[in-house]
């Protein structure tokens, strides 16, 4: 089982991206449990999304505490020691940041590091917004970072989630952020 700890701001889409990673993952045969914490304040406000991803039934219903993996949507996040707390060693994170995977050190030895300047591209695809969408940027991240699904089982999920010309942008969104990540 692979568990995963999504961090980011109300609005970045977290909660959308860990249920469109969820789907992917149904869609391929695995199963997945997606747990989204949130108080009052949603937007602009701090959101952690549990998801849990396995080729066989979980079980499991509790929250994520040493995740083996996190998505951290928002740059700014990653400062605080509450998002990095209890991550596994030779964990993988994917991150919306401008550093290169070689300049990350989150205090644990990682596995792999991913890194995509998601707010960039979001600005680009999606134009000027207070909250950048960052959520479909960082999905085509992990496709390329990890094993967990392929990009193009993302795709109907998005397509699902956000229909018409919206759901376009954002299939172009995950392709852009697959094609810009860069692993380590």
């Amino acid at each position: 089982m692979i568990e995963i700890r999504f961090h980011g701001m109300g609005g970045q889409g977290a909660v959308m991206g860990a249920l469109m990673l969820a789907e992917a993952a149904f869609s391929e045969g695995k199963h997945a449990q997606k747990i989204p914490v949130y108080g009052g304040m949603r937007r602009g406000g701090d959101v952690t999304v549990f998801l849990r991803l396995d080729d066989k039934p979980i079980r499991r219903t509790s929250g994520i505490y040493e995740p083996d993996a996190l998505v951290v949507l928002d740059p700014t996040l990653t400062a605080h020691e509450t998002v990095t707390k209890g991550l596994k060693r030779g964990g993988t994170v994917i991150l919306n940041d401008t550093r290169k995977p070689a300049e990350v050190d989150l205090g644990v030895e990682l596995s792999t590091t991913a890194t995509v300047d998601a707010t960039s591209l979001s600005t680009e695809i999606f134009g000027i917004r207070a909250i950048p969408i960052t959520n479909t940027i960082l999905m085509g991240a992990i496709a390329k970072a990890t094993n967990w699904v392929k990009l193009e089982s993302l795709y109907e999920p998005i397509t699902h989630a956000f229909p018409g010309r919206i759901g376009e942008l954002n299939v172009d969104a995950c392709k852009k952020g697959y094609d810009a990540a860069e692993v380590a």
